[in-house]
């Protein structure tokens, strides 16, 4: 193959790919890619150190999981011969989800695999009822994107079932006093879709939350057949734990696309050091650092913490306070 500066340089969003292969829109249709061997080990070999490795042909499968284009980047690419491209560069990223990859060997470290570049908003999935929300997860979701410098978005489902009591409302409450945006919906009347169509046109957001919730009826109420469309894509990517080479983006007809990601139930999270995490809720943020003991403070039993002080003065609720211990002690 001649030197890449003979081709005409073109650029596109990668929305879907197999290993091996990058599918990248491009002008309105789409180009199937392979990645530059050059791409590949200028940003691979980086992310270990230097010294540990012997200078072998690395693990087949251990380059295969930390993969540098992910779902939602901006690539450059020239056109091959054949009809396909061949990726040359990909552009910053404005931000990025990711995950801890499958340790590819005994004695090797886990990698960042990075699940979607560019993302405009997470938005975690909860049904009102059948089944109830499990808020410590919720949390989990949050301080994961939060983690990651990544907007939020909520959306409750199925309010249809929801009883007419007050504890669902309570619980919401918490969160939209610490500022987090709420919508709530039901597929079967139809209720909130249109808030949720003006919150996803034009971007992209990541759809996460357990089987059950609700999800399917929801992106199909939002555009006809498009739960359809995004199981099809899961149905590929299976029940295992590190199958994400299979996600999709799919796009929506009012513009913007959506990525689901099924099964994951944490992102980014692994690698908050333990004195960040109080950083990633938002409500305790003002008093970090402020404690007797400083940032030493543990935020357990020691005198004069502050993050307590703000429990006990009803600055901080009770259950997300319980929620940061959970996520603290792993």
């Amino acid at each position: 193959m001649h030197a890449s500066s003979h081709y005409l340089h073109n650029t596109g969003i990668v929305y879907k790919k197999t290993i091996g292969n990058y599918f990248v829109q491009t002008n309105g249709h789409t180009v199937t890619c392979e990645i530059s061997p050059r791409l590949r080990k200028q940003l691979i070999y980086p992310t270990a150190d230097p010294n540990s490795l012997s200078h072998i042909v690395r693990d087949v499968k251990g380059i295969q999981m930390i993969d540098p284009v992910a779902i939602g980047d901006e690539v450059t690419f020239v056109d091959t011969q054949n009809g396909c491209g061949l990726i040359v560069e990909v552009t910053p990223r404005r931000n990025k989800l990711v995950r801890r990859s499958a340790v590819p060997m005994p004695g090797t470290h886990a990698f960042e695999q990075v699940i979607v570049a560019n993302v405009d908003r997470v938005i975690p999935v909860f049904a009102a009822a059948q089944p109830a929300p499990k808020w410590n997860l919720l949390d989990r979701y949050l301080v994961s994107a939060e983690s990651l410098g990544l907007a939020s978005l909520i959306v409750i489902t199925k309010m249809d079932l929801a009883k007419q009591d007050d504890d669902l409302d309570r619980e919401l409450d918490i969160y939209r006093e610490i500022g987090y945006p709420i919508i709530l919906t039901s597929a079967a009347k139809g209720a909130g879709l249109d808030e949720l169509r003006d919150a996803v046109r034009g971007r992209l957001s990541v759809f996460i939350g357990k089987s059950g919730v609700g999800k399917t009826s929801l992106l199909n109420a939002l555009q006809p057949g498009l739960g359809l469309r995004v199981n099809q894509v899961n149905q590929v990517t299976g029940k295992g734990k590190h199958t994400t080479t299979h996600l999709e983006m799919v796009s929506l007809e009012i513009g913007g696309s959506v990525v689901d990601t099924p099964g994951m139930r944490e992102f980014g999270l692994w690698e908050i050091g333990e004195d960040d995490l109080a950083l990633c809720f938002p409500e305790m943020r003002p008093f970090v650092g402020k404690c007797k003991f400083g940032l030493d403070c543990r935020h357990e039993t020691e005198p004069g913490c502050a993050i307590r002080k703000a429990v006990e003065a009803g600055k901080v609720t009770p259950r997300r306070f319980t929620s940061y211990l959970a996520m603290r002690s792993g």
